[in-house]
């Protein structure tokens, strides 16, 4: 200070700048979450605000996971290279998740405390043989169980009730309690709905729909499903007739004592037709591919049901992540149309096979491929292969198997899906070869022979009638079994002929219907599938005395008809958590009753349904888990003669993970089932029972994996001569 001047020297510190942070404490999969919500970039300014905000958000990620007593602390060390730079450690200690122990009421009269409890999805009470249900203190998912407390008053004609406080204890370090204060209200009935502003429909067709009657309990939650949410709403009636631009809001217009008076305040204006269909996202499969599938047509009037269907479809194809499927619309109401975009991601579906296996002093190995987008029309195109030709949606597959010396088999495939691009009948041809020798104490080949080979071609075709989901699916088979003393040990056979060749001809055609939501992990819809395979009745023509020809004359062309009936059907529990149902039936039956059964076709119950890797005679494997393999099967003098079948499964499933790399999902079952040598000894109440839990996994190169632990509750049957 120089008499009355100042002179000032300000001095300046830059802030540190972030060179790199890191985390302790915290699992590798939360790091990159972590790193993402916080947003701190390197180089940029490090100041105490930005470490409190960076706190917070740690704090709060925790929080979100139930990880309410989270503390984080930040330590910074200076760079050694860049000047002025800092790296941070965040040390969190997550401490341990905060669960719900308790959930009390107050002022409850018409519900108990157990019954409002039962209405919670996302937060249930801690108890420790509840294990699988989430308890976690989460705002966001308590919240909105509050809402699902509110809906279950409302549902039963309390429209008043609420929620007017809620409060917490600490019962303990990792346990809380909460206490919901309620307001009830009176119970409401409907007593007059009038409709206003409809024209296209009248009212009462739409009071029909509405299936609301005077006296009714007022539960405007299932009311508005069924004018606005549900499949067959009236807002999806209107939709599907091209009313995109519908409105319907019921208003209460009076309430007198307990008494409410409803008008349907209905906007219909006017039908929209598509515009435009936009398609986004597709990589590998072709535009038209995928355009085929849609029910939805520029031109047409808009449809809601049609927009749902192809969303299915689109699913079922099977190329595409259908978790993340969507349509985009876009409305003009100036002009009256709409454009629609569908949304796609591309998931990988082949699948390569190389596996090798040792046992039984011997080597078996098999290699395959499966492709389930192939195009053969841009076979010959050079660019096409990259590394193949894909995008026509076809399947072919490859596979080859052997253990060196006694075993080889060989199978191909085709499918078409669309025969000629222009309607959905498909095609499909394949072809395989088996041939198995016995082998000696020394592991030569004997000179015991089967060899079979055998071709199909099939076209099937969706119907328009009862409805589009149904589909008429016929084929051609053909096998032919080389048998050269094939018996065992004993010189028994191990059919009922051990020497000849025997010629199978037949014509299969099976009607289904499948309205399955998709392939991987199905959460509604159903299945189902009538099938008859049947060959010509030779005997029937003949002249030949079956009871004096030999078994190698006898079943040269073998001749029966096959019966078949699988029916599935999928449920959506709460959320992901599914219900499955299938039953299985099958019957064999022979034309002539001096011939008899089949030698090669039949069932085999029991096990995991796969049946080893020698599996060629046409025999339909019936798994039944917590039983081994055919110990279900019914054996006449030895032989398997299973000829009538039936079988029920209920699972309860819920995925892990399900995204186009990886889908992972457990299930619960029980199992029953039998086998029977005639229909005439067919009980579909005396079954073999079963139950256990299981776990799949799908990859796309490889496909499904599958472990079951299952208990078979009755004991195995010994089979005796019939």
């Amino acid at each position: 200070i120089e008499g009355n001047l100042i002179y000032l020297d300000i001095y300046l510190k830059e802030r540190y700048r972030i060179v790199s942070y890191s985390f302790e404490g915290v699992k590798k999969s939360e790091r990159d979450d972590l790193a993402n919500a916080m947003g701190l970039r390197r180089g940029a300014e490090y100041s105490e605000y930005v470490q409190n905000k960076t706190i917070d958000i740690i704090k709060k990620f925790y929080i979100e996971k139930g990880y309410r007593n989270a503390e984080v602390e930040v330590v910074s060390y200076p760079d050694s290279v860049i000047a002025n730079g800092i790296r941070l450690v965040f040390e969190v200690d997550k401490g341990s998740k905060v669960r719900v122990k308790e959930f009390e009421f107050e002022g409850n009269t018409a519900f108990s405390g157990r019954q409002l409890r039962r209405t919670q999805k996302k937060v249930q009470r801690f108890r420790w043989y509840t294990f699988w249900r989430s308890s976690k203190y989460i705002d966001k998912e308590l919240d909105e169980d509050k809402d699902l407390i509110i809906e279950h008053y409302q549902e039963n004609g309390y429209r008043d009730a609420k929620i007017v406080g809620d409060s917490v204890w600490h019962i303990s370090p990792k346990h809380v309690g909460i206490l919901y204060k309620i307001y009830e209200g009176q119970r409401y009935y409907f007593r007059s709905i009038t409709w206003t502003g409809n024209t296209r429909y009248p009212s009462e067709m739409l009071a029909a729909m509405l299936r609301v009657r005077k006296g009714d309990i007022y539960d405007r939650v299932t009311m508005e499903k069924r004018l606005i949410t549900e499949e067959t709403s009236i807002s999806t009636m209107y939709m599907d007739d091209g009313y995109l631009f519908f409105n319907v809001q019921p208003v209460e217009v009076k309430i007198e004592g307990d008494s409410v008076d409803l008008e349907m305040r209905i906007y219909e204006g006017k039908q929209a037709a598509i515009n435009e269909i936009v398609i986004q996202g597709n990589t590998k499969t072709n535009e038209h591919v995928i355009r085929r599938e849609l029910f939805t047509r520029p031109g047409n009037l808009f449809s809601k049901t049609h927009i749902i269907r192809s969303i299915r479809d689109l699913a079922q194809m099977g190329n595409f992540d259908p978790e993340k499927l969507d349509v985009k619309p876009l409305p003009n109401q100036r002009d009256e149309t709409v454009d629609l975009t569908y949304i796609v991601e591309e998931k990988p579906n082949d699948q390569l096979e190389f596996s090798g296996g040792y046992g039984a002093g011997t080597f078996i190995g098999s290699v395959g491929i499966k492709l389930t987008n192939f195009s053969a029309r841009r076979v010959f195109e050079k660019d096409a292969w990259r590394p193949l030709p894909t995008g026509d949606n076809q399947t072919i597959s490859i596979r080859g198997q052997t253990n060196g010396t006694y075993y080889h088999s060989l199978s191909l495939s085709f499918s078409e899906p669309w025969l000629g691009g222009k309607k959905p009948i498909s095609f499909n041809t394949s072809f395989y070869y088996v041939s198995q020798s016995n082998v000696d104490a020394l592991f030569q080949v004997g000179t015991k022979h089967l060899r079979m080979i055998g071709a199909a071609a099939g076209i099937g075709r969706r119907l328009k009638w009862p409805d589009n989901y149904f589909t008429l699916y016929h084929s051609v088979d053909f096998q032919q079994y080389r048998l050269t003393d094939w018996t065992d040990s004993y010189g028994n056979p191990y059919f009922i002929i051990g020497e000849g060749i025997s010629n199978n001809f037949s014509v299969k055609t099976i009607f289904g219907r499948n309205s399955t939501d998709q392939i991987i992990y199905p959460r509604r819809g159903s299945e189902f599938a009538l099938g008859l395979q049947i060959t010509p009745p030779y005997s029937l023509f003949s002249k030949k005395n079956y009871n004096t020809i030999s078994d190698r004359d006898k079943y040269h062309w073998i001749e029966y008809h096959k019966w078949t009936f699988t029916t599935k059907w999928y449920a959506a529990l709460a959320g992901d958590l599914v219900f499955a149902y299938k039953m299985q039936f099958g019957y064999l039956r022979y034309f002539n009753k001096e011939l008899g059964y089949s030698p090669f076709e039949g069932f085999d119950l029991g096990g995991d349904g796969m049946g080893g890797s020698y599996n060629y005679t046409g025999t339909e494997l019936i798994g039944l888990r917590g039983y081994p393999n055919g110990s279900l099967t019914p054996r006449v003098n030895g032989i398997s003669a299973a000829h009538v079948f039936d079988k029920f499964s209920l699972e309860v499933r819920y995925p892990f993970v399900l995204s186009p790399s990886t889908s992972i999902y457990g299930l619960v079952f029980l199992e029953a089932g039998n086998a029977w040598v005639h229909l005439n000894s067919f009980n579909p109440l005396s079954v073999k029972r079963a139950a256990g839990v299981g776990v799949r996994l799908i990859l796309p190169m490889i496909g499904m994996i599958g472990v079951d632990w299952g208990y078979g509750f009755d004991p195995i049957p010994s089979f005796s001569p019939d």
